[in-house]
């Protein structure tokens, strides 16, 4: 760990430390170790000695959010490798849409049209196309997000998760992840393009949401419809939601949402989040008991988000410890902690691909 004990440190030096981290260590790694040269593309994991995990597959998602994270980093360079790495191994020229992963080799190997793929895509191409200015970005970003709501449209202005390749059967049901990273997708392409026709997309979506995902007891935006046998809260999704809708301002007025998220940070913080150690739990059920326990680094990240714009001052004024308990218990001098127990020991030894896109818009949302 990189200290053992809380300290009073302003939150402006904290944020430093933890983007000086970041820009010195986890941007390298992506850059060298896990960057495969021959495929251009990112592996899906690295061990703590920032050796490859052996690879069974390349995921277009992950390859998006390296794509995002290249392009907010101001690396350009990088950024146009993998846009064009994304295009080239990952669109289906055939059939429209994008695969879900390839091979070892770089084939075809899930090639499911997946709803929480395709909503990476748009916002990765988005934010390359606002930070690099590429006109082939922007056309996949009107591209893509046409094809979602011509292909994926469900009832109600919902959208299913997952289709077959032709796009012809429901493979996966309306749920709410894939929603929530669609809605990021668009606010940033929103802010990309300048374009209002993102305005009335996202107010049908966050309409969607409020009338189908809101769990009544809790104010939280379920995992699934409300009614849904088995279904969960996840902690960390509030704290997501609780920041993309304060992102949105007044766009998503009459849906009752920035009234839900508000609800939904609360019973998450006082539910989801250990008061000793800081740590978030994966999920809780829907009796407020915790489900699972363990401790995901980007739901710390999402905690960090949420805190850092929070309006009550006694709320925001956590955040200094907080950051300082995420940086002893889930950054190393060489990586990160990808997942803990609840009593502190690692869960998951490696470090995904995926995890700079959480580390990356929570540091860059803290003070300076």
């Amino acid at each position: 760990m990189l200290s053992t004990t809380p300290t009073a440190a302003s939150t402006s030096a904290l944020a430093l430390a933890l983007r000086d981290h970041f820009s010195g260590v986890i941007l390298p790694m992506w850059r060298g170790p896990g960057f495969n040269a021959a495929l251009k593309l990112p592996f899906e994991a690295l061990d703590v000695n920032h050796r490859p995990v052996p690879p069974q597959r390349y995921r277009a998602m992950a390859c998006a959010r390296q794509l995002f994270v290249s392009s907010q980093a101001g690396d350009a360079a990088h950024a146009h490798v993998l846009f064009h790495s994304l295009t080239r191994t990952f669109r289906d020229i055939h059939r429209g849409g994008w695969f879900y992963s390839v091979d070892a080799q770089g084939v075809p190997l899930d090639t499911t049209k997946d709803l929480y793929t395709h909503a990476f895509v748009v916002f990765a191409c988005a934010e390359y196309a606002r930070r690099c200015g590429s006109h082939d970005a922007l056309e996949i970003v009107y591209g893509t997000s046409e094809l979602i709501q011509a292909k994926f449209a469900a009832d109600d202005d919902l959208l299913n998760a997952a289709l077959t390749a032709d796009f012809a059967k429901v493979t996966g049901l309306p749920a709410q992840n894939p929603l929530m990273h669609l809605t990021e997708a668009w606010l940033v392409a929103r802010d990309a393009t300048h374009d209002h026709a993102f305005d009335a997309t996202l107010l049908r979506l966050a309409g969607a949401v409020s009338r189908h995902f809101v769990h009544p007891k809790s104010g939280c935006i379920a995992e699934f419809p409300v009614g849904t046998q088995g279904n969960r809260l996840e902690p960390g999704h509030q704290f997501e939601w609780f920041w993309l809708v304060n992102q949105a301002g007044p766009l998503f007025e009459g849906t009752g949402l920035a009234e839900t998220v508000s609800r939904a940070f609360s019973f998450a913080q006082r539910h989801g989040v250990n008061e000793r150690t800081g740590g978030v739990c994966a999920s809780l059920d829907e009796e407020r008991r915790i489900q699972d326990a363990t401790q995901r680094i980007w739901a710390q990240t999402e905690y960090l988000r949420a805190l850092a714009i929070h309006e009550e001052p006694t709320v925001r004024a956590t955040l200094p410890r907080q950051m300082e308990l995420f940086k002893q218990r889930f950054l190393r001098p060489q990586g990160w902690v990808e997942c803990m127990t609840a009593t502190g020991e690692t869960a998951r030894a490696d470090m995904p691909s995926t995890t700079p896109y959480h580390l990356a818009t929570a540091f860059n949302a803290l003070p300076v």
